[in-house]
């Protein structure tokens, strides 16, 4: 079993910064594939970032390419992600995600992992 927990969330002005952590534990952090995911009000779940196991390779959807910044350090047993530029259409509950699979990056049904979620709201 993989225990994820987020931190970071909160309200920010748009325009605004905020930066989410993810800590893991259970099973070796580098055989974890991470991904972040987020839902918003009345909306499905989408994801928003993925990593790779070493972090060398990433993947964002469209609407977050130039803003967010996904990381990782497996030292730490750490999953970060920068948001910056934030917009209102950014407010959602933020999720991480992990498998131990090669991942469909972008489904969420390719990750077998989930932390409880971390709120991020964004005002105009």
């Amino acid at each position: 079993q993989v225990q994820l927990v987020e931190s970071g969330g909160g309200l920010v002005q748009a325009g605004g910064s905020l930066r989410l952590s993810c800590a893991a534990s259970g099973r070796p952090f580098s055989s974890l594939v991470m991904g972040w995911f987020r839902q918003a009000p009345g909306k499905e779940r989408e994801f928003a970032a993925f990593i790779s196991w070493r972090g060398g390779t990433t993947d964002y959807t469209d609407s977050v390419k130039g803003r967010f910044t996904i990381s990782r350090d497996n030292a730490k047993n750490m999953v970060y992600l920068q948001m910056n530029s934030l917009k209102p259409e950014d407010t959602a509950v933020y999720y991480c995600a992990a498998t131990p699979r090669v991942a469909v990056a972008r489904s969420s049904a390719g990750y077998d992992y989930w932390g409880q979620g971390t709120q991020v709201t964004v005002s105009s």
